[in-house]
């Protein structure tokens, strides 16, 4: 009985924080200041899986496995690249990088198993986009820059591009 108390309150917790950062980063995106939402996360707030499981969750939780493990690669390959920001949090809370950051999906619930092993199976080496930095749904309106770059693959509804 006392495991399972510990456990609720535990969650609560978890959502607690899980909420002030979200609160945190709308606030500061209002304000211009994602990098201080990427920072307070870098400082302790998250782990990089973790917050690559709930980018994933918000952008591609009906997708297969591998195109989980696809939205994973491109934050990563990202991290790397010139113009981006040179760390996970940067990448995700870049202003207006990715959808489920900017209206707080990526919040709505906790990540599921299955966007957890994704996220981890990125962070160990495994890129199915073969280094793409962009990817977006085709069948949605998007930017029509977007579709300039140079499409590398598809995989499930998602187009992945250098």
């Amino acid at each position: 009985m006392h495991t399972r108390r510990f456990t609720v309150v535990l969650g609560i917790a978890v959502l607690l924080i899980a909420a002030t950062l979200a609160w945190r980063v709308v606030a500061d995106r209002r304000e211009g200041r994602f990098e201080a939402a990427a920072a307070g996360w870098e400082a302790g707030l998250g782990s990089d899986s973790l917050l690559l499981a709930r980018l994933i969750f918000g952008e591609a939780n009906s997708e297969p496995y591998i195109g989980q493990v696809a939205v994973a690669s491109v934050i990563l390959n990202r991290v790397g690249a010139p113009g981006f920001p040179d760390s996970i949090a940067g990448v995700v809370f870049q202003p207006d990088a990715f959808e489920s950051v900017s209206n707080g999906q990526i919040w709505a619930s906790q990540p599921s198993s299955t966007n957890l092993a994704a996220a981890t199976a990125a962070l160990n080496g495994w890129d199915p986009t073969y280094g793409a930095l962009f990817f977006w749904n085709p069948y949605k309106a998007v930017n029509p820059w977007i579709w300039t770059r140079q499409i590398i693959t598809q995989i499930g509804s998602r187009v992945f591009a250098r």
